[in-house]
Order: structure tokens, then sequence, then C-alpha cells
């Protein structure tokens, strides 16, 4: 017998989604491969102290390739890039080249074989305050290395850093001399991706950039010849050039969504990812038409042709070495992922511009792909599904999910419905947001009363929120809380016009989306104005904190969960971040040595002494990118003696949080935040 909802306060409804099964899925499957005819991945373990697991499938089965404590992943860059490669042997069965966490060195590991994995690096002299860090590790040319970026730490200062692409032994013979490592490139570029070989192993293609640009910026397109001694021979630049550019049509950038001004000049491109399409040409995501579109490249003269104009995206900011968005299959397809605020898969013809998307109920594709003959296997969720490994024919587009998914024992009657959304800001422009209601077949609000709301900020804040189950999502709003994720100015998905309008505005724009949205939400008669939190972590803790304390914010929330933020933009200049995002804010705020007030008036740290709203401050003891210690200078300026709030630091976490205990502690104080601040309004 079927009952009726039952009228239940807001918050406090029963559900099966529970803190453990949030917790224990946090992430998906990374850094897909295939290796033979098996498709192998990482995968994070919360349960196992957060450690990056690597998997095959086998049989129909996954198999753990490494015993913990082994931790498939590496901090280049802080954020990590792609940890592992493999390959197939002629005899003895396959081989792995993987590098683990704890020490960053390189490791290969024959799983068929007996023994233990060796290491084909040295450990770094930390005394010194050295430190080899190596990723997007590929078997070179001559089968007899590996070639990957090397990040190397020469002092103690996060600006103390040099990064080439370099040649690693296979034998191990590098392992305890430093000098038997090739570095095939020099110090020019501050940051550099992996290479990419042509077809017949003649020809290598990788990207670089400099500070102050972030890879969403401006990317440069290198190649090189190979020569017989595996060395790197007439490197140069590629300059791309289309009819675009000859016809005086412009870069196109001032016509995305977003009105955004396009202040960047048009010869300043964003290239997230090339690949070899024939020995003399490449596929490149780039987005010279303002919006990252794939082009097929001569890679003699640099001539570009767009294969699928399109306002949408098929690729995505660069946050770690080696993502991908678009893999070229053997028969000269392009298995491609794109879309407009999510993404899709899609089969791509260059000969006819033809894209056929693939089908079934997934709404969001990760940025990894692997190829193995006319088969391509991708990572994917749906509304009621998290992530999981879904393999589809690219001749028949039929498609199959490979392993079982996050929520596959959820009820999907428990899962929020995403309900994508444009609004209105107060100055006419588009806000882009997800709207989550609450759902739960047993329970309803009570009568009369609105609904209480949590506004979703995402990190970067050059990213998004992806269009798709969340377990933590599904836990508040199977509670009756509802989540509207909002997409706030500078988010990646809707074109470089959206993405630019956060340009010198963070602190600014991101607040005041957020906060039209709940305006617009309690003109509509969805929120309770009296019960709207805001939430988010990394760059999305520094607007919820700055919401608190901002007068474009107008005192609209009620309490904030703040997680692992930057709180002052200043010390990210001064050596309190990593050399990655060290200038990341002269893009979004200005140049401290410009405008050194603009720091201060942006900074949450610098108006604690107006917060008068309870929250909750979650940290990593050990987090490199936005340091504890900012809390701590943030708390101590707090006026109120008895302004509620909760502080939580976890020892041995970083820049977010990889271990199950932690995850269920922070998701209980948060839903207590909300309970205690959410009395029902009145009238």
């Amino acid at each position: 017998m079927i009952r009726p909802p039952h009228p239940a306060p807001y918050g406090t409804w029963s559900s099966p989604v529970t803190e453990e099964a949030a917790a224990s899925h946090p992430g998906r499957a990374e850094w897909l491969r295939c290796v033979g005819d098996e498709v192998w991945w990482t995968e994070l373990r919360p349960s196992e102290g957060g450690r990056q697991a690597l998997l095959c499938l086998r049989d129909g089965r996954q198999h753990d390739v490494l015993p913990a404590p082994w931790n498939v992943r590496n901090s280049v860059h802080e954020y990590g890039g792609r940890p592992w490669t493999g390959q197939e042997r002629a005899s003895g069965g396959p081989l792995v080249v993987f590098t683990h966490h704890p020490d960053q060195r390189l490791y290969a590991y024959a799983p068929d074989e007996d023994g233990a994995p060796r290491a084909l690096t040295p450990l770094g002299a930390s005394g010194e305050g050295r430190q080899l860090r190596w990723c997007a590790p590929r078997v070179g040319p001559g089968g007899d290395e590996v070639w990957c970026v090397l990040e190397e730490h020469t002092g103690p200062r996060p600006g103390d850093v040099r990064r080439v692409l370099a040649a690693v032994p296979l034998d191990g013979s590098a392992a305890g001399d430093r000098g038997r490592i090739r570095e095939l490139t020099d110090d020019g570029p501050r940051f550099l991706t992996g290479v990419v070989l042509s077809p017949d192993g003649g020809r290598a293609a990788w990207l670089s950039w400099d500070h102050p640009d972030m890879p969403w910026d401006a990317t440069r397109l290198h190649l090189a010849r190979i020569d017989a001694d595996g060395g790197l021979r007439e490197r140069r630049t590629l300059t791309l050039t289309s009819e675009r550019d000859e016809d005086g049509g412009g870069d196109g950038r001032g016509d995305g969504d977003g009105r955004g001004d396009g202040r960047l000049a048009a010869s300043r491109e964003s290239i997230a990812q090339a690949e070899w399409y024939s020995p003399d040409e490449l596929i490149v995501a780039t987005d010279r038409s303002g919006w990252w579109n794939l082009h097929r490249v001569d890679a003699t003269t640099g001539r570009a042709t767009e294969l699928h104009p399109a306002r949408e995206e098929f690729a995505g900011a660069l946050w770690q070495v080696g993502m991908e968005w678009f893999r070229v299959l053997p028969d000269g397809r392009i298995a491609c992922l794109h879309g407009h605020g999510r993404l899709a898969l899609g089969i791509l013809d260059p000969a006819t511009g033809t894209l056929t998307d693939v089908e079934g109920p997934w709404t969001e594709w990760a940025p990894t792909l692997a190829v193995r003959g006319d088969r391509v296997v991708g990572v994917a969720a749906g509304p009621a599904s998290g992530y999981e490994i879904v393999e589809t024919s690219a001749r028949t587009l039929a498609a199959k999910a490979l392993t079982d998914s996050p929520g596959e024992a959820l009820d999907p009657d428990y899962c929020p419905l995403p309900e994508p959304r444009a609004f209105e800001g107060a100055d006419g422009r588009d806000i882009q947001a997800c709207l989550y209601r609450p759902r739960n077949p047993r329970f309803t609000g009570p009568e009369g009363e609105k609904t209480p709301f949590v506004v979703w900020v995402h990190g970067g804040p050059t990213a998004r929120t992806p269009k798709a189950l969340d377990l933590q999502i599904a836990y508040f709003a199977s509670r009756g809380i509802g989540v509207v994720a909002v997409d706030h100015s500078g988010s990646t998905g809707y074109g470089r016009a959206y993405r630019e309008r956060l340009r010198e505005q963070w602190g600014v724009g991101d607040v005041q989306d957020c906060a039209d949205v709940v305006s617009a939400l309690v003109a509509e008669g969805l929120a309770d104005p009296a019960r709207v939190a805001i939430r988010g972590g990394s760059a999305g803790g520094w607007t919820a904190a700055a919401s608190l304390a901002s007068p474009l914010a107008g005192g609209r929330y009620a309490c904030a969960a703040i997680y692992y933020p930057l709180l002052d933009a200043a010390a990210t200049v001064t050596g309190e971040t990593h050399d990655f995002e060290s200038r990341y804010v002269e893009g979004l705020i200005g140049r401290p040595d410009e405008v050194p007030d603009r720091f201060a008036e942006r900074s949450p740290i610098h108006h604690a002494e107006r917060v008068t709203t309870p929250f909750a401050l979650f940290h990593g003891a050990e987090d490199p990118v936005c340091p504890a210690t900012q809390c701590d200078r943030f708390l101590a300026r707090i006026k109120n003696p008895d302004l509620v709030h909760t502080h939580l630091l976890f020892a041995g976490e970083g820049h977010g949080f990889r271990r199950e205990e932690n995850i269920i502690a922070a998701l209980k104080a948060e839903l207590r935040l909300y309970l205690d601040t959410f009395s029902p309004s009145e009238g």
C-alpha cells in the first residue's frame, strides 16, 4: 500500500542517503585508459585513508591492480595530473608506470609477474627543499623510456620550481642516479602538459603557458620532431590561423552568452587539448571563436579548420594535466564531449561535420575518455545514478555501463532532479544555475511553509557544478532542504565571454549573482527568505565567506558552510599558496601593485567584524592551496563573542577531504548548522 507523504518540518525528514553513503562515494573513476582489451582507471577510496587505487576490469569484474598502501596519485600543480600509464607487452603481461603519492616517485610494475613495484626515479633531497614530482607518463617512442612532466621544487618557497619534459629509463637506472634522466626541454615555459606522439612516432606536441595566465586564458601549442636518439629537434611554437583571421572577422569572443566585454586580445586563445590526427595534422580544442570548438590543424602551416562550429563547449578548464575531452578513433572520427552547461558524448565525423550524440540516461560525462578499436569508454552520471564507467560502440552508438553506479542501491525517488535554469540578474545579465527541489516520497513540508534553500557554490572559480546525481546534494535535498547550484559569472560551460565576466570582479560578480538567484527564488515563491544558506569550498568558500559580510549579499543568508576557503587574496602573492595559482588573482581581482585597496575590499578576512550570522568553517590542516592559518586569522577578527560558529580542522587532510570519517563529520556538522538556524518562519 502506497501511503501519502507525511507533513514534517523541512530538514528533519529521514532519508536512506546517510552520511556514510554520501562520504563513501565522493569522487568518480578517473584517468581511464585501455591496456590491451582491458579498461583501467583510478578511484578514490575514502575508507582506506583517502588513497587513490588503480583498478582494472577483467572478465567482467573489478580487480585492484595494486594493493594498499600504494596510492596512485601525484601533486604536480598541487592538484595532481595523470598519474599512470600502461601498455601490453609481448610476454609477461602488461606493464604499468605510476606515481606513488607519499614519495612522489615513479614506479614500474608488472602485475602478472611476481615482485613488488620498482622505483624508476630518485627521491628528492628534501633537506635542501628539493622535491621531484612527475605526471602524465607515457612510454616513449623507443619503448625503453617513459616520457613525462617533471616538476622540480628547488627551494622552500612556492615559486622555487621548474618544469620540463623528461625521459626516464624504464630499466630503473635513474632510481639512484638523477643524471640518468634526460631533460627533453629547457626551463622556458612555466607550465606545460605531457607530450602526445604522432601516429608514426616521428613528432611530438604539447601545450604550455606562463604567469600570469591560467590555461583557460592563453596557451601555446608546441611541436617538435623526434630524432633517432630520442631527442626533440626543430622545436617550434605553432601559431594557428584560419579564414576568420584573414577576413577580419575577429575572434568572436564578444558574442558569447553573458554580455562579456572580451577584454583579452584576439591573439590570445586557450587551447585546452591537442591530439594527432595524422602524421601531419592535429585536432585541437581552442576557444578562438569564443567557444572551445574542435579544429583540424595543419602541423606545418598552422592552418586551422573548424570541424563543427557551435555555441557550445568541446572542452573545459585544464585544472589537471592530462584531462581529455576528445579522442581520435581508428576510422578518423572523433569521440568528443560537448555541450552548453553540461557535457554529452558525441561522435563527430570530420569529413561532414556531422555530430551524433550517444543516447542513454546520462546527463553528464567526466573529462576522461579511452578508445579500444571502435569502442569508446568514458565516465558518466545521470540524475539518479552516480558516475559509472560506460562503454559505447562508435559504430552503433549503443552504450552500456561496465561498473555499478555509487547510487545503484539508492531508491531514485530520493534523488533530487536537476532543473537547469537561467535567471536574470539585477542588470539584465543571465545567471546560469541548476535547481534541486527537496525530494522524499515519505515526507512533505508543513502546509503553508516555504522551502529552505542552500546556495551551492562551486570551486575554481573557473569551473561549474555537474548536472547529475551528487550524493551530498541528495543528502540535504532528501531531508527537505532545497539546493540551487549557481554557475556564477566566471563559470565554464557557457563560452569565453561568460567566463571573463569575472575578470577583476571576483568577490563582486560571484557574490552578486548568488544573491540575485536567491531574490529570484524568493520572488517565485519557491524559497523562504528567512531560511537561505550559502555553502562552498575553495573558491566557493571565498564566495560564501564574502557573502556574509558584503553589502551586495544584502543579508540574504541565515548561515554559511565554508569549506577550505581562500580568505585573504593578498596572501596568494606573498607566498601563501602554490605556484600554479600564485598569480591567478591578477585576472580575478587585478595586479596587487596597481589596486592594493581592492584586495582588502574583496577579501573576507578584512571584514570578519561585520559577520553577524552563524557559520561553520571546515579545513584541512595540510592544505597547500588555501592554508588553514587564514582561518585562524579570520576567527581572531570576529568581534561578536556570542556569534554561533563551528570550526573543524582535520589532521591529515589537504585541499578537499579524502577520508571517510572526516567527510562524515563535516556533513553532520553542516546539517546541524542548518537545523539550528532554520527555525520555521512566521506567517
